[in-house]
């Protein structure tokens, strides 16, 4: 049974049993006094008093030894005890900043849960997490990169994680099956598939360890848009097409940039999407419309599955499951 009681001792914290060794002096001590100097201690919670105050170095003088044994304990007392009580301060104060040290380096485990995990620093990233920290509801945020040696955000709602997106240690060290969304942003700094190729065997790695968690991965390639789906991408975004429409967008508009500027205008969460109620239900768009007359918002589309009907004809006929796309 003592080797037992020692076994656990031992797998305490260092913390912990410096705390233990300094108050079992301090006990030893002061029913060591009582004894000596019964006179002067007269009872033995005086003498642990009389421990505490002489081994933090206070003093106040109120309980003092007047024999030789007793100033000879003393001294041991001072000589023993201030080293513990310091060395435990010391330990207190290095256990603090090496964990500052590992929060930064993005070494430890984030164990909240109904956060948004990020694959990969970039600009994009960037400026989501800016974005999303910026809001007047900021969400917590797990970003996971293998290239970065510390937290590069100085945001609060940032927890990093260092290591490879697509081994399990990495996925679990994110509370990656405890988030509401995740994110894989793909590495513009390979060529297009091996990035592609990358983004895919992440989606994996998470979709097997959590298959019910939202993800959402960029892909460059048209022809890995397929592979990502079968991969069990909720949603897709193929950030090259999407940058041609733009260009194209541009060159039709003679330079004005329009679609940038309308996009641009859509940020700060103004585009959203409504479960139509049973109410619309076999009402025509048109009708939709001035019914939506009235409030802030401007009914622009519908989206029934995985099609999204933009200004639809004022004839269409809106279905009960379909989906108001709104724009405040």
């Amino acid at each position: 049974m003592p080797n037992r009681w020692y076994i656990h001792f031992l797998r305490l914290p260092v913390q912990m049993r410096v705390l233990f060794i300094t108050f079992f002096f301090f006990f030893v001590f002061g029913v060591g006094i009582r004894f000596l100097e019964p006179d002067t201690f007269k009872t033995v919670s005086d003498g642990i008093w009389w421990a505490f105050i002489t081994a933090t170095t206070v003093g106040y003088g109120d309980f003092v030894p007047h024999s030789l044994l007793g100033r000879l304990a003393a001294v041991l007392l001072i000589l023993f005890g201030a080293g513990l009580v310091s060395y435990y301060f010391v330990s207190l104060a290095t256990a603090a900043v090496t964990k500052q040290n590992a929060l930064s380096e993005g070494k430890l485990a984030y164990k909240e849960t109904g956060h948004m995990v990020i694959v990969g620093w970039n600009e994009r990233s960037r400026e989501i997490i800016s974005k999303l920290s910026d809001s007047g509801s900021p969400i917590e945020i797990v970003l996971i990169d293998e290239t970065l040696d510390e937290n590069p955000t100085q945001s609060r709602y940032v927890h990093f994680v260092q290591g490879k997106p697509h081994v399990d240690e990495t996925i679990l060290k994110g509370n990656v099956p405890k988030a509401e969304m995740v994110l894989i942003t793909s590495d513009h700094s390979h060529e297009e598939l091996l990035a592609d190729m990358n983004s895919i065997l992440t989606l994996l790695t998470i979709k097997g360890i959590c298959p019910e968690v939202k993800c959402i991965v960029e892909i460059l390639t048209p022809e890995q848009v397929v592979n990502a789906k079968r991969a069990g991408a909720d949603q897709v975004l193929q950030s090259n097409k999407l940058t041609s429409i733009f260009m194209l967008s541009s060159i039709h508009s003679r330079g004005t940039g329009l679609l940038l500027d309308i996009i641009g205008g859509l940020q700060e969460n103004r585009l959203a999407s409504e479960q139509v109620g049973e109410h619309f239900g076999g009402r025509t768009f048109v009708e939709a419309k001035e019914a939506w007359a009235s409030r802030e918002k401007l009914l622009i589309g519908i989206k029934r599955g995985e099609e999204l009907v933009v200004n639809p004809p004022l004839t269409f006929k809106i279905e009960s499951g379909d989906e108001f796309i709104t724009i405040r």
